[in-house]
C-alpha cells in the first residue's frame, strides 16, 4: 500500500489550482475573464447522477455555462460560466504530490477546453480524457 501525500487545506489546493490557471499561456488566459474557476470537496450525488457518472466513478472538474463556440452576440449568457474543481476525489486518486499536481493542471486545463468549445473525443486525442 502506497503512503498517501497528507491532505490539503483549502487555501493550499486553491494554490494550486491559481498556479495551474498561471501556467496557461497569456494568449489563452485573456480569454478567461468572464469565468469563475472555484473548489469545493467533492461533487454531489445528484451531479453524478446528472452528468451519468457510473457508480464507483466521480468527477474531477466540470464547466458550467455555454461555451464560447455556442455563444450569440445578440443573447449574451445571463451568468458568468464557472468551472469547478473537485478537491477530494484528485487527492483520493493520486499517490503522489507530482502526480496529484499534474491531474488538478490536467483537469483545469480540460475543463477550460470545454469553455472554449472543444468536446469530449478532441480531448481524449490530446491527451486530456
Amino acid at each position: 500500500m502506497t503512503d498517501r501525500p497528507p491532505r490539503l487545506s483549502q487555501d493550499e489546493f486553491d494554490l494550486i489550482v491559481a498556479h495551474a490557471v498561471e501556467r496557461i499561456p497569456r494568449d489563452i488566459r485573456r480569454h478567461l475573464d468572464n469565468i469563475a474557476i472555484t473548489v469545493q470537496r467533492r461533487p454531489s450525488r445528484t451531479l453524478l447522477r446528472e452528468m451519468h457518472v457510473p457508480r464507483g466513478d466521480t468527477l474531477y472538474g466540470i464547466f458550467e455555462g455555454d461555451a464560447l463556440t455556442e455563444r450569440s452576440a445578440s443573447e449574451p449568457p445571463l451568468y458568468p460560466d464557472r468551472i469547478i474543481i473537485f478537491q477530494e476525489p484528485l487527492e483520493n486518486d493520486c499517490d503522489t504530490i507530482d502526480e496529484r499536481t499534474r491531474e488538478i493542471e490536467r483537469t483545469v486545463v480540460h475543463e477550460i477546453a470545454h469553455y472554449f468549445g472543444i468536446e469530449e473525443e478532441r480531448l481524449a486525442e490530446l491527451g486530456y480524457e
